[in-house]
């Protein structure tokens, strides 16, 4: 047999875009492991739900960070309004908290002064700081409107989110750069 032989799959036709689907959809996969480190129950999870609003969309409207946000929030990930800094700390201490993490936000969030002296920007900065003391990064994610967006990953994934991210069109920064 020579490389000839076997140059084209006669038993399959080539459907243009289905080389990249199949990329999104295991990008998206990659991206929900990396998202929930040592739960891939939920992470399972996730991946059939995104699978199920894709499926229920047409393939031109399909953004897939917007259902990967749909799919993961407040398990995985959050979106918060930009001057809700409650929220802000809420979602990330709910996220922490999957790995017995507790952030010390240098002062009482649940009082009311602590939230009237501190901003979104350093609020990431301070909870990046401790959960990176325990292998962990925290991510923000531009979103479209005046929002904050992220997710938590072990440190050492931060490369192959980065990758990801890339694929998939997100534009990303670690919490220690939100400003």
């Amino acid at each position: 047999m020579n490389p000839s032989d076997h140059d084209f799959d006669a038993e399959h036709d080539f459907d243009e875009g289905e080389e990249d689907d199949n990329s999104v959809e295991a990008s998206v996969w990659q991206l929900l492991q990396l998202i929930n480190p040592g739960d891939e129950e939920l992470a399972l999870q996730q991946f059939a739900d995104y699978r199920d609003a894709v499926a229920h969309q047409d393939e031109e409207d399909v953004d897939p960070v917007e259902i990967i946000s749909r799919v993961i929030d407040w398990r995985s990930g959050f979106v918060v309004d930009g001057n809700d800094t409650r929220a802000l700390v809420q979602a990330i201490d709910e996220l922490a908290s999957r790995w017995n993490l507790s952030i010390d936000w240098n002062g009482d969030p649940d009082d009311d002064d602590f939230h009237a002296d501190i901003d979104a920007a350093s609020l990431f900065a301070t909870a990046y700081d401790r959960l990176n003391e325990h292998g962990y990064t925290l991510w923000a994610r531009e979103t479209d409107n005046d929002s904050y967006a992220g997710w938590i990953t072990l440190t050492r994934d931060n490369e192959p989110l980065r990758e990801l991210a890339t694929v998939l069109g997100i534009n990303m920064r670690l919490g220690i750069d939100v400003t």
